[in-house]
């Protein structure tokens, strides 16, 4: 019996053991929403604002082929666009920082 944990769960307590994948997995980091991050791999077809640009919710900030389909990246909430990290015509892997938001 080696390395049994045990978990409170409303009151419950249950005793299990953990696997090594799961102790070594990587720590969750709750997502900064002031960061633009591509959720599929893909390119960058085109970029449609400028840094330093001001920009209005539900606008489109540029637009991500993946799959032989574009994608809209639409701006989450009012604010400025504070830097830009990817180029037209780049191929971004997946949760890559595309764009930041002042």
């Amino acid at each position: 019996m080696e390395n049994l944990k045990e978990f409170n769960v409303d009151g419950t307590v249950y005793t299990t053991e953990l696997t090594k994948k799961f102790e070594n997995r990587k720590p969750w980091v709750r997502p900064n929403p002031k960061h633009i991050n591509s959720f599929i791999p893909g390119t960058i077809v085109e970029i449609l604002v400028k840094e330093g640009q001001e920009v209005k919710e539900g606008e489109n900030l540029m637009i991500l082929e993946a799959m032989k389909m574009k994608n809209q990246i639409k701006m989450p909430f009012d604010g400025k666009i504070a830097k830009i990290y990817v180029a037209e015509g780049e191929k971004v892997p997946n949760r890559l920082l595309m764009m930041e938001i002042e």
